[in-house]
């Protein structure tokens, strides 16, 4: 019986090593199930055994019993302790399972955060990238600011260059954009906001934009101020098709349709068309408005600015002045929206050479803008520089001299407060040196 146990039990034992863990624990249970059966027929003939030693009567019969059955004992002890050895591999086996389990479990968190790590440097990467991007934007900008930020200033002081000093049309194209705005200008690309009397005065001579047109109209000058006019044209051309359908061709709300299409247009550079578009809206508010109406004034305006910005200042000419006289008659002689007019008028003629009208117009502007607004508003010093510059034209430069002293006497006590002898005007300091 103990050598067929040891067979049982040590069948391969120099080829463990080469056994996977799989076939060590098949193996295992084999062996666990030949043990089982072993110790329970063990068992039983130690039971017989010592059935037998009851009945037996001879001593050394006993004896030689008792000797079998200790042996049996011993055998079940070995395989006792052989079952013992084999549910402790059966343990460290699922015990092995369980740890493998887990350490494919963390390999695969390692595996999603090293993923997840590799995302988020490729993420930073891209976002430094667009940040460097953005920084150099940012740089360029800047630049372009302080630049334009120069330029304006030389603007200030440099608005009317004569013709033979700068190419035809040129100054007149910077000039006229700052003509007199209108309710349909006020909102338009790249126009001064209107005097509040002016929109005031228009109304009350029954012109203003008609409420149902307000939305569309925004609407389509922020579409033109962003440079969108694959959808500020359609937008335009569709209201004046339907208004056209709705109340004819022969009405105020057309004609008003007729002059924002125009800017739109003329904020494109396409003047003819432009200038096509407003000659129907003046037609149109001649007839329904009458002649002397702010709405006429207002297309006047408009297809004057478009003439000087053509270069033809003959015909822009005849047209300012029409507009200034409705003006007049509309909000007075001595209004700041006239002065504005006849700064326009101004421009016109200082294009032409015509120097004396043109002097006749200033100073007809900087007495009104004087008188309403007071010596400090801006269009006062706009305006005598302008006449300043139209009296260096003439050869009259005592009187331009006296102006640009004026101007700059005037910044200066903005500025600091007073003149005395540690704050004097630079015109001050310029005098000291020269002499």
């Amino acid at each position: 019986r103990s050598r067929t146990m040891s067979t049982m039990v040590y069948p391969r034992e120099e080829k463990l090593d080469k056994l996977s863990q799989e076939e060590i624990i098949s193996n295992t249970k084999l062996v666990m199930q030949g043990l089982e059966a072993l110790k329970n027929e063990h068992n039983s003939i130690l039971h017989s055994l010592l059935e037998t030693i009851k009945c037996l009567k001879k001593d050394e019969e006993a004896n030689l019993v008792h000797e079998k059955s200790n042996l049996l004992r011993k055998s079940v002890e070995m395989i006792e302790l052989g079952l013992g050895e084999a549910q402790v591999m059966m343990a460290l086996s699922n015990h092995l399972n369980a740890v493998e389990s887990e350490k494919q479990k963390l390999r695969a968190q390692v595996r999603r955060l090293c993923q997840e790590n590799q995302w988020l440097r490729d993420e930073l990467a891209n976002t430094q990238q667009k940040l460097q991007r953005s920084e150099q934007t940012v740089a360029q900008l800047e630049e372009e600011k302080k630049h334009l930020e120069f330029m304006n200033q030389l603007k200030k002081y440099d608005e009317d260059v004569s013709p033979s000093e700068e190419k035809e049309g040129d100054s007149a194209k910077d000039s006229l954009d700052d003509l007199f705005p209108n309710e349909e200008e006020e909102h338009g690309p790249g126009l001064p906001h209107q005097h509040s009397s002016a929109v005031a005065a228009a109304q009350q001579g029954g012109y203003e934009i008609p409420a149902r047109l307000r939305t569309l109209h925004n609407l389509v000058i922020q579409y033109a101020s962003q440079g969108r006019y694959e959808v500020a044209v359609p937008l335009c051309k569709q209201a004046l098709e339907d208004l056209e359908k709705t109340s004819g061709h022969d009405h105020p709300d057309v004609a008003t349709m007729l002059n924002i299409l125009a800017l739109v247009y003329r904020d494109q550079n396409k003047y003819k068309e432009a200038a096509h578009l407003l000659n129907d809206a003046l037609s149109i508010r001649e007839k329904t408005l009458g002649k002397d109406h702010p709405a006429v004034a207002a297309t006047l305006n408009n297809l004057a600015v478009l003439y000087g910005k053509r270069g033809k200042y003959k015909e822009a000419e005849p047209l300012c002045k029409r507009a200034l006289e409705i003006r007049e008659k509309v909000l007075g002689k001595d209004h700041p929206d006239v002065a504005k007019q006849l700064n326009n008028l101004a421009l016109l003629c200082q294009n032409q050479g015509k120097y004396d009208e043109v002097e006749y117009y200033y100073c007809r502007a900087l007495e009104i803008y004087e008188s309403c607004l007071g010596p400090d508003d801006p269009n006062v010093a706009k305006t005598k520089n302008n006449l300043a510059s139209c009296y260096l034209k003439q050869g009259k430069y005592k009187d331009a001299e006296v102006l640009y002293k004026e101007i700059l006497t005037r910044a200066h006590v903005k500025e600091f407060g007073s003149v005395d002898d540690e704050h004097k005007p630079i015109w001050m300091h310029a005098e000291e040196r020269e002499e």
